[in-house]
């Protein structure tokens, strides 16, 4: 627990007898008046872990929320910085009636979703964004690795981030430029060493059983959220599991002679007809990636749009862009963006780059749960290279790139038909 939090707790009890405030609710806008966006998700967060209910307010004043007024929850908007608004029961019926009439949806958030970051216990020299967001929003969540997935430990959980990864065993393709690191080395090292302790032959082979333990995580129910590498290279494992795809320098062994006739794309959640890049010199997994197109554009040219969603009828999809703008500056990654005409027929797409054929952000099911892949590595550092400082969010606390990512952990939250406060 923060101290953050021990305070807001200390100092709830010492106003539980003071008189009630006025206001029947807060709300906390999301358009440009508020000052820290990101706050504001972890903001929410907190009150349902306090079991309050919180209403989001789809496409009203860039996707607000609305909850009941208490003490607690004025305490942890000051503390957070997040900015909020006195609203009587005649202002939320005045808001409810813009709402009813307008592309807006009011959608009740229940209970706080269990999270978990699948990441490796050992220090790599690159951050991940997702968890810079949810340490910076204050959310809990919990890290689990390959032991934990294939132990079970996924059905505890309701959503599952993928850090960084290489679902291929080839350690993000780094043999050309980094191969002779200690970082490397080491992390090459402890892979194997893990792969073998859990009884497999090589890192490709463990790496495959954890990605159809994920993929059936979500065909269970679960919520799947993934960026940069860890989104191309799980849907590459899948298509070829069990199947040496890995060349010599990664694992010892050629690759299958036959892997070009043994892909089976219905294995995977998003792509489709890809063809693999098996050169180890080439800093690349598949055709999949749009990142030379958006390397040739550079931070100054570079965006993608959200598209709007008709928040009555999709919910979800609008759930998912909800911001304060609709047009965002681009970020590079290992995966930066995802060829249109590789994805599969029932993919949502989210976000594109105008007047190309590169996607940025998808959503889409599978069995009982759902998926959503968001391209880059980090939103406000156009080229995160390996061995940059992380992002201070301090300085970004507004960033739409990481109101992306934060929609995402309120999204399972969401699990029922709207209600009224």
């Amino acid at each position: 627990m923060t101290i953050r939090r021990r305070l807001i707790l200390v100092l709830a009890v010492l106003l539980a007898a003071a008189p009630a405030v006025a206001a029947e609710y807060l709300l906390v806008p999301m358009d440009l008046s508020q000052t820290n966006h990101l706050r504001a998700y972890g903001h929410a967060f907190h009150a349902l872990q306090s079991g309050e209910k919180v209403n989001w307010l789809l496409n009203y004043r860039g996707g607000s929320f609305l909850l009941r007024d208490t003490q607690r929850a004025r305490l942890d908007a000051r503390l957070l910085g997040v900015v909020f608004e006195e609203a009587d029961e005649a202002r939320v019926a005045q808001i409810r009636q813009v709402v009813a009439q307008e592309n807006m949806e009011e959608v009740l958030l229940e209970k706080p979703p269990r999270i978990a970051v699948y990441s490796p216990p050992n220090k790599q020299p690159w951050d991940d964004a997702v968890t810079l967001a949810l340490a910076y929003a204050e959310v809990p969540y919990d890290v689990i690795y390959d032991p934990d997935v294939l132990d079970g430990r996924l059905a505890d959980y309701d959503w599952l981030h993928l850090h960084h990864e290489d679902f291929t065993g080839q350690y993000g393709k780094f043999y050309a430029s980094f191969g002779l690191e200690p970082w490397y080395l080491e992390q090459k090292l402890f892979h194997e060493e893990m792969a073998a302790a859990l009884g497999f032959e090589s890192v490709w082979r463990l790496k495959h059983a954890v990605a159809r333990t994920i993929r059936d995580y979500v065909e269970g129910g679960g919520f799947l959220f993934a960026m940069c590498s860890a989104t191309d290279t799980f849907d590459i494992a899948l298509a070829w599991l069990g199947v040496d795809i890995a060349p010599e320098q990664f694992d010892g062994t050629p690759l299958d002679p036959r892997w070009r006739g043994l892909a089976n794309y219905d294995a995977t959640l998003a792509f489709r007809d890809f063809k693999l890049t098996t050169n180890p010199l080439v800093y690349e997994f598949s055709d999949l990636d749009t990142s030379n197109y958006a390397a040739m554009r550079g931070p100054q040219a570079d965006y993608f749009t959200l598209f709007a969603f008709a928040a009555k009828y999709d919910p979800v999809p609008a759930m998912l862009t909800q911001n304060h703008v609709n047009v965002i500056n681009g970020f590079l990654g290992q995966t930066t963006g995802y060829s249109r005409k590789h994805l599969k027929r029932p993919v949502i797409v989210l976000a594109a780059v105008e007047g190309t054929e590169e996607v940025k952000y998808i959503h889409g099911k599978r069995g009982l749960g759902t998926w959503t892949f968001l391209g880059g590595h980090d939103p406000e550092d156009y080229q995160h290279r390996v061995g940059d400082p992380p992002t201070d969010l301090d300085l970004y606390p507004t960033s739409p790139g990481y109101r992306l990512i934060l929609n995402n952990i309120l999204f399972p939250a969401a699990r029922k038909k709207p209600q009224k406060t």
